[in-house]
């Protein structure tokens, strides 16, 4: 019986610990490598090529959202599974139409984790069941054109992290000039991006010249 093979992109090291760890158990499964954010994620993948991929959502440099397209171009054939602690359904919604196979919940990892990595090398969908819920009811929302605007979903930390981007500043100078942590910067970006569909920086740039946020003047 072939193994599947995954690749474990997160920036935390106990994270990728944790995980080889739990996947170590099964027979069916085998850890090919780790990277600690997208860029080394994008090169372990074009050496290992691998069946799966564990996604994280924020990490460093290239964070989830922005890498995932990059992945879907250069091992087309793998399936990327998101593995986060957001149950956002907004990030839900942005994978899934990036490419994304599935979507799990870290703190639900475990059985669930092997569940849905033997899913998504099927070719099925997995999706947590904590935000099948939510996304349903977003997909309905959106139906129904219920929708609230894109800027206004924003919290008002998210959209002073939105304007302080849209003006060049890093992760690093966002933290020190909020108080917070570049971990949770780099979370407040990638909230951002999940709720207004956009996945890089030029293009937070100009929703934020669109939106008046900013004036290039």
């Amino acid at each position: 019986m072939s193994k599947t093979k995954v690749l474990i992109a997160d920036d935390h090291v106990l994270v990728r610990e944790g995980i080889r760890a739990l996947l170590k158990g099964y027979d069916d499964i085998e850890v090919v490598g780790e990277a600690s954010d997208g860029a080394e994620a994008l090169t372990r993948a074009a050496e290992l090529n691998p069946d799966v991929i564990l996604l994280d959502v924020a990490m460093p440099g290239l964070g989830g959202l922005e890498v995932t397209p990059e992945l879907r171009k250069t091992v087309p054939a793998a399936k990327i599974l998101v593995l986060t602690q957001y149950d956002n359904r907004e990030y839900v919604f942005r994978f899934l139409r990036m490419g994304a196979a599935g979507y799990a919940l870290k703190k639900a990892a475990g059985h669930d984790l092997i569940s849905a990595i033997r899913a998504v090398q099927r070719g099925e969908r997995f999706l947590d069941p904590s935000v099948a819920g939510a996304v349903i009811d977003g997909y309905l929302q959106k139906e129904s054109g219920e929708g609230d605007d894109t800027y206004n979903s924003l919290t008002e930390r998210e959209k002073q992290v939105l304007h302080l981007i849209a003006e060049g500043h890093t992760n690093k100078e966002i933290g020190e000039m909020l108080g917070i942590s570049v971990k949770t910067a780099m979370a407040h970006r990638a909230n951002i991006m999940g709720k207004l569909d956009i996945h890089n920086r030029s293009e937070l740039i100009k929703f934020a010249i669109r939106k008046g946020i900013i004036d290039i003047r």
